[in-house]
């Protein structure tokens, strides 16, 4: 049975970069589309950036972090990346990683294997 696992989060101050994996084993995650979601303590999980199978490769940012965000497979190493820039102290969250064979939106619902989570936290 395929797995997600995350790493790289962490504690960064205002304005800092980190730079969050999704390694997948026991499935090819190029097969895959793979999204990043995050919840915030007393919040829903949301969508952050998702990006299509390896074929197609269109991505999808969320308003608040578009520009900021950059999401990016290395199939080699079955893994997908989000590189976060500028970060802010909203930004604060666990973050996740999913992946599904077919999706139509960047949806928490539209995916079905889930990772653990990395925490990810921005304060000074």
């Amino acid at each position: 049975q395929g797995q997600l696992v995350e790493s790289g989060g962490g504690l960064v101050q205002p304005g800092g970069s980190l730079r969050l994996s999704c390694t997948a084993s026991g499935f090819t995650s190029d097969s895959y589309f793979i999204g990043w979601f995050r919840q915030a303590p007393g919040k829903e999980r949301e969508g952050v950036s998702c990006i299509s199978s390896s074929d197609s490769s269109s991505t999808y940012y969320e308003d608040s972090v578009k520009g900021r965000f950059t999401i990016s497979r290395d199939n080699a190493k079955n893994t997908v990346y989000l590189q976060m820039n500028s970060l802010k102290p909203e930004d604060t969250a666990v973050y996740y990683c999913a992946a599904d064979r077919s999706v139509r939106y960047c949806a928490v619902g539209s995916f079905g294997s889930w990772g653990q989570g990395t925490q990810v936290t921005v304060s000074s």
